[in-house]
């Protein structure tokens, strides 16, 4: 059995991570082996979040007075949690890519930017375009009337061009 004091290091170490961490998924991980949990350590860790398995009552606890305590209520079972302080929907990718290949793996709750969402909204966030994705499409929307605009005032001058040299040929401009 742990000491107290080392259960109250324990409680407010996770308070820490609940409170540093904006967005967290609360999963169960029943019946995975040692070389599976490894490899969910490892893409959790590749998508840069963390990982730990908690006890219910302490993450309950913990998560009192925090943007996290709606998915806390009412856990059972074995318990873990991948937080990240980056990119939520990369996290939320890389997990549900893993319990796609493993059903042993699953979602229990979530938390995005302080927000707690169920287990079909990470379903939606995991299929949602990363931000690289995001940024990249946005800028593209922002470039495209610049470049309409350019290829009408080039086509303008082109078009004068065409008109001048046909001129020329046909005779119409004495010179």
């Amino acid at each position: 059995m742990k000491k107290k004091e080392d259960k109250q290091k324990d409680l407010d170490l996770l308070k820490k991570e609940f409170e540093a961490n904006p967005s967290l998924f609360v999963t169960g991980f029943e019946k995975l082996t040692v070389a599976q949990d490894f490899e969910l350590r490892k893409t959790v860790r590749g998508a840069g979040g963390s990982y730990r398995v908690v006890k219910n009552n302490l993450a309950e606890i913990a998560s009192a007075g925090t943007p996290s305590e709606p998915a806390f209520k009412g856990l059972a079972g074995m318990t873990s949690i991948a937080s990240t302080s980056g990119d939520p929907v990369a996290l939320a990718k890389a997990l549900q890519a893993y319990a796609k290949a493993h059903p042993a793996f699953s979602f229990k709750a979530g938390v995005v930017e302080g927000r707690a969402i169920d287990v079909a909204s990470i379903a939606d966030l995991a299929n949602m375009p990363s931000k690289e994705e995001i940024y990249s499409k946005l800028l593209f929307l922002i470039q495209a009337p610049a470049q309409r605009l350019v290829t009408a005032v080039n086509g303008v001058g082109r078009n004068l061009a065409v008109v001048i040299d046909q001129g020329c040929k046909e005779g119409k401009f004495p010179g």
